[in-house]
């Protein structure tokens, strides 16, 4: 009763209306019923740092049923290599935490409620119950990110303030370091992983395919499972290809290099997009993946928008679907890749499947525009769903506990857009995102 009173408060203040502050308390209280209250460990490791120098902390969970699993979790949240995005100036697109992670980090709005994954249920919404899912108790190695570098960076940069108002940023990439620091203690903590799942949003996706074969090889489970969420690394070979640009800038701004010389062979320093061919082949017996949207005008911004002209929404989204097709045929020839690409939806941007709530994470290979005959039910919507619909619930099922192989690229639609559910609770839960 209290949940319905709350939303019926929250539709009645429209987002013009009500203080940032109402929503997002409001928001956090009524639609994510599912935040942790678990017990974290602080961890601090000498020589680890945030990009702005200060000591940097990680935080660990562990199982209160002795589950031998562990999540190993990378925070996502933009990323950097000048002064605008390093310092904060350039707002969220720009690095996460630039003035470093508080004591209290774990029961701040993003750790303690941005991932279902983390908190073991999908959470639970007026009129839906909150949903235990694969990862329910497991140990936890979180891992907040404070560095602009993807959790991989290798270099200290000084970034000169272009207005001139402000003295130049010594900034800290020290994500690589970081996060060897974070796998050595979690091998140390927890050394008979049965399973092990590394994955995280948006930058946090990105490390987590940039870092697997540092975090698999030491902790060494029996089983290993990877799922990138919307920080797809693209196959780049040519200097005209779409993500080239943004490639040859990170790998000069955070020294990749140093770092993935120590790949093997079978990837390519001058193509970053190889590094899903050597992951595969690495490890043919783990259970690796990639989670995002066609239409994700997040992650595709941050890509191509300060690197190209035109670079409106649309040029934007059509340079991401064409290297989201490459992608895809990568993928395909490796039989131990799965994916889950749906269209579209409605929240943030359909930037990142995995956070705050599975609701219109869904995923559908055969979305068909209704034939005429097909609107007696719903006849608010113009799509149906002529195969399986797939949720992130029974994906990550499939993917983690039964082992299976899962597939799915969503075709073009309109079904989220026509959901009248999503165009009340979108607004809502952007409000509490920030956008």
């Amino acid at each position: 009763m209290k949940k319905q009173w709350l939303l019926g408060l929250l539709l009645a203040a429209a987002p013009g209306v009500a203080s940032a502050e109402v929503l997002v308390s409001g928001i956090v209280e009524v639609l994510v019923d599912g935040g942790n209250t678990y017990d974290w460990s602080k961890v601090e490791l000498p020589g680890t740092t945030c990009g702005n120098g200060s000591q940097y902390k990680f935080f660990v969970h562990r199982s209160t049923t002795g589950s031998q699993n562990l999540l190993f979790f990378f925070e996502g949240g933009g990323a950097c290599w000048d002064y605008d995005t390093c310092s904060g100036r350039a707002g969220v697109i720009g690095a996460a935490n630039p003035n470093g992670i508080t004591d209290d980090y774990m029961t701040q709005f993003t750790a303690k409620y941005v991932s279902p994954i983390v908190n073991g249920a999908d959470p639970g919404l007026p009129f839906r119950s909150r949903t235990d899912i694969a990862t329910k108790d497991w140990n936890i190695v979180y891992l907040p990110y404070c560095t602009g570098d993807v959790h991989v960076g290798n270099n200290v940069a000084t970034y000169a303030d272009q207005t001139g108002q402000q003295p130049p940023l010594s900034w800290h990439h020290s994500g690589y370091k970081n996060s060897l620091a974070a796998i050595n203690y979690a091998k140390n903590q927890f050394p008979n992983v049965q399973k092990l799942l590394v994955t995280g949003f948006s930058a946090g996706g990105t490390a987590t395919s940039s870092s697997y074969y540092f975090v698999r090889r030491i902790i060494n489970p029996a089983r290993g499972y990877f799922l990138n969420d919307s920080g797809p690394i693209y196959l780049a070979p040519n200097v005209n290809d779409n993500s080239r640009p943004l490639h040859d800038k990170i790998r000069q701004s955070w020294n990749l290099d140093s770092v993935f010389n120590q790949f093997p062979a079978s990837f390519d320093r001058n193509n970053l997009g190889t590094i899903n061919r050597m992951l595969a082949m690495e490890f043919p017996n783990d259970q690796l993946a990639y989670t995002g949207y066609s239409r994700d005008y997040n992650y595709s911004r941050f890509s191509y928008e300060r690197f190209y002209s035109p670079n409106d929404q649309e040029a934007v989204l059509a340079r991401w679907k064409a290297d989201q097709d490459k992608l895809v045929a990568e993928l395909n020839l490796y039989n131990n890749y799965s994916y889950f690409i749906p269209y579209e939806r409605q929240i943030n941007a359909s930037h990142c499947s995995t956070i705050i709530t599975f609701v219109g994470a869904h995923a559908c290979q055969r979305m068909e525009k209704k034939k005429w005959y097909e609107y007696v039910n719903e006849p608010w919507q113009d799509y149906k769903c002529n195969s399986e619909m797939v949720s992130m619930s029974t994906f990550l099922q499939r993917f983690i506990n039964d082992n299976q192989r899962v597939r799915i690229y969503e075709p073009t639609n309109g079904y989220n857009a026509d959901d009248p559910g999503m165009s009340v609770l979108a607004p809502l839960i952007n409000g509490a995102l920030g956008g």
